[in-house]
């Protein structure tokens, strides 16, 4: 069964549309993410224009997000005050994107951008994680003892101005330090269509020192908000937000989203960390290929706005 999209200009299959959506809230819930690594990837491998696949996927996190937030709030594993700071900067960040991205468009160079910046900061940040999780299986399976990561780093030693306490956390630390990792999350929101978690978790594990339990739960709540923020922008700004096309995905990602939670409650973190740095080399290395494979219609005649 299929249904047009009027943003994408392109039939789509609604049953593929609905299962993508599901499995993007299914690893919403799990990973403490938005799901648009996954469903911008997939919606441009579908053949949906990137400027849209990026707009509507950050409008179909929202739902997600939301709804993982909300199971984890339920059994207080979510930092509010942290995650407010957060979204201060995430908000100035996603705007900065936004008008980025707009520039790009005019100058015809943002499917360029969109993939580019999936290769560069998902592979590196993939790797790493895969690195790290697979040191930890391969410890246990040695019957190596597990040293506790040492929340002390150079960051948080910095004598910045702003200190303040975070008790759910258990940590102090300057906003300055929260406030610019919002930043530069909220900027590639704006830019990939991505939840900003693949910034986020790892950020408030090394960088604030934030403890594991209530790191994901503090992502989804930053998350709902800036993404928030990047469909609005989006939608007066760049006009490339497909309504429709966002709506089937939402509303099977409210659902995946509560399953992803239960699931991710049972699982060890390091294999969790493990399936989602696979799961990003994967993405990541379709892209790469799609960097150097020269396209069906290389070239596209558009208008440009003067």
């Amino acid at each position: 069964m299929y249904i047009y999209l009027p943003i994408a200009e392109m039939p789509v299959n609604i049953f593929l549309i609905l299962s993508l959506g599901g499995v993007t809230g299914v690893l919403s819930g799990m990973f403490g993410i938005g799901g648009g690594f996954l469903m911008t990837p997939f919606l441009i491998f579908m053949g949906i224009p990137p400027a849209v696949a990026v707009a509507s996927s950050a409008n179909q996190i929202i739902a997600a997000s939301f709804s993982g937030f909300l199971a984890h709030l339920r059994r207080a594993n979510v930092d509010l005050k942290m995650g407010s700071v957060i979204i201060i900067g995430g908000f100035v960040g996603s705007s900065l994107g936004v008008w980025l991205f707009k520039i790009m468009q005019k100058l015809g160079q943002i499917d360029l951008v969109i993939s580019l910046c999936y290769v560069v900061f998902l592979g590196a940040i993939g790797a790493m994680m895969a690195i790290e999780s697979i040191n930890v299986i391969m410890k246990k399976k040695k019957g190596k003892e597990i040293q506790p990561r040492n929340k002390k780093n150079w960051i948080r030693s910095l004598p910045l101005p702003f200190q303040m306490e975070f008790p759910r956390s258990g940590v102090k630390i300057s906003i300055i330090i929260p406030i610019l990792i919002g930043m530069f999350s909220g900027t590639l929101v704006s830019l990939m269509g991505i939840g900003g978690g693949f910034i986020m978790i790892p950020a408030m594990i090394y960088l604030l020192g934030m403890p594991t339990s209530v790191v994901i739960g503090t992502s989804l709540f930053q998350i709902v908000f800036i993404t928030i923020n990047v469909t609005i922008l989006h939608a007066v700004n760049t006009q490339t937000v497909d309504i429709i096309l966002a709506s089937l995905m939402l509303v099977s990602s409210v659902l995946g989203a509560q399953w992803g939670t239960r699931i991710g409650l049972k699982m060890p973190a390091e294999q969790l960390r493990a399936i989602l740095a696979l799961m990003v080399l994967v993405v990541v290395f379709k892209l790469a290929i799609g960097l150097f494979i020269t396209p069906d219609t290389p070239f596209i005649i558009t208008a440009l706005e003067k």
